[in-house]
């Protein structure tokens, strides 16, 4: 009987566990093209699942501020985000910044970021990074557990 009961309750307790307390956990991703980060997160944003940034999240990882709702992203102390203007290779394979790329990426961000983007001068060729106590007055902290993937 207590083998059954034991049984009943594993079952009942991970029932319990559906999308609502999954996590994406964002490690060290140094971002990549800015399409593939949009479908990615509206994927994790119809999902409900939270995000937990733990570590580097750079270049168009940084999507994920505008994707998912604000109290769906937490911090760690570990987390720092950069943040750059948008670039394409031109014919000789040399970076040059994409006016039309970088305006999309900024309009994706949330208010209070693009305040502090603002304040560092905009998005440019040289990567920002928000970290720190400027990041956690923005989103809430986070403690990582046991369930918690990284996303690459």
């Amino acid at each position: 009987m207590k083998f059954i009961t034991g049984v009943l309750a594993a079952v009942l307790l991970l029932a319990g566990m559906g999308a609502s307390h999954a996590v994406v956990r964002i490690g060290e991703d140094r971002g990549g093209r800015i399409g593939t980060y949009v479908d990615r997160y509206q994927e994790v944003r119809s999902s409900g699942e939270m995000v937990i940034i733990d570590g580097l999240c750079a270049s168009a990882c940084t999507i994920v501020l505008g994707a998912i709702p604000r109290d769906k992203i937490c911090v760690t102390s570990h987390a720092a985000l950069g943040f750059h203007a948008a670039w394409d290779l031109d014919e000789d394979g040399r970076a040059i910044t994409n006016p039309e790329a970088t305006h999309m990426l900024y309009s994706m961000y949330p208010p209070q970021v693009k305040r502090w983007i603002n304040a560092r001068g905009g998005l440019t060729s040289r990567m920002i990074y928000l970290r720190g106590k400027e990041l956690m007055s923005m989103y809430h902290p986070c403690f990582l557990d046991a369930r918690a993937s990284t996303q690459h």
